[in-house]
């Protein structure tokens, strides 16, 4: 009779919980899953707004004899080594630096360099296109000034130029969370582990290695990974400031996925080259974790 009573008692609590995550399901199904599996189907045709037909691999083959995804590929694979490991380190390094501060320093500057992450990529776009601006733009003023350059630089319409200066403002809209993470992270350090190896002798770099380092970990896989995944989804900074260009010089993957959807009308294209990222993305994460995760505790 009691193990009845407990049995239903553990199914009520059951339902009650799948009732509880049913709305999360359901939404994750509908605006996750599916999109997921008709993006991997749709590649398999040829889908425009004329035409939906069965062309298997097609699409697939067509990508890799493709000049502008390779180059869009280039592109994209310059975004993430040039930003992932500087925005690493240069957040390890703030971090540090500024969790040694008074509690109130330290939330000023938290909040100096999260600024950029919950201001509306637009707004930042505008201002750092009014410091790129070839003539009335504030780098090229102070470079002139400064003797550096002697004309002005088309820092956005100059394809040497153009990639760097998109890193450049990635960078400063990626490093916010990072930091805070970091500064997080730090104070969840044990204060004693610190205190004896500093009485056994250790310089701030023996304590940083052997003991910050290795409590930093879990936070680091995070931000790498993290990072890796938003500077592959580089889009909206592209769109808004380049189009891709000069000559698809600053087109990425992300770009080149919706410039085939949404101005050619490729679909079945367009989701050929999204299955293909987010392959290099899950292969990219794996490898990230089987480096990174060996000391991480989950």
């Amino acid at each position: 009779m009691i193990k009845q009573q407990v049995s239903k008692i553990r199914i009520k609590e059951t339902l009650v919980s799948y009732a509880f995550l049913a709305p999360a399901l359901i939404f994750f199904t509908v605006f996750v899953i599916y999109p997921m599996l008709s993006g991997v189907f749709t590649s398999l045709f040829d889908y425009t707004l004329k035409k939906f037909e069965f062309i298997g691999l097609e699409n697939y083959i067509n990508l890799f004899r493709d000049e502008i995804f390779w180059k869009s590929m280039g592109n994209t694979l310059i975004i993430v080594i040039g930003s992932v490991p500087i925005v690493l380190l240069f957040s390890i390094f703030v971090a540090v630096t500024i969790y040694q501060k008074r509690a109130g320093v330290r939330s000023f500057f938290r909040g100096v360099f999260y600024l950029p992450v919950v201001t509306g990529t637009v707004a930042v776009t505008v201002v750092w296109k009014w410091i790129y601006d070839p003539l009335n733009g504030i780098l090229n003023y102070i470079l002139e000034s400064g003797g550096i350059i002697e004309e002005p630089i088309m820092w956005l319409g100059d394809k040497r130029f153009a990639i760097w200066a998109i890193i450049i403002i990635l960078l400063t809209t990626s490093v916010g969370q990072p930091i805070i993470l970091y500064v997080a992270a730090l104070g969840n350090i044990p204060q004693s582990f610190i205190e004896a190896a500093e009485v056994d002798g250790g310089n701030k770099w023996q304590v940083f290695t052997k003991i910050k380092w290795p409590c930093l970990m879990p936070t680091t896989l995070y931000v790498v990974v993290i990072t890796t995944i938003n500077s592959f989804q580089c889009f909206s900074l592209i769109q808004l400031l380049t189009s891709g260009g000069p000559n698809y010089s600053t087109s990425t993957i992300m770009y080149l996925v919706y410039e085939k959807a949404f101005k050619l009308t490729q679909f079945g294209y367009a989701n050929a080259m999204g299955v293909i990222l987010a392959i290099i993305i899950g292969i990219i994460s794996f490898i990230q974790f089987k480096v990174l995760g060996n000391d991480v505790e989950y």
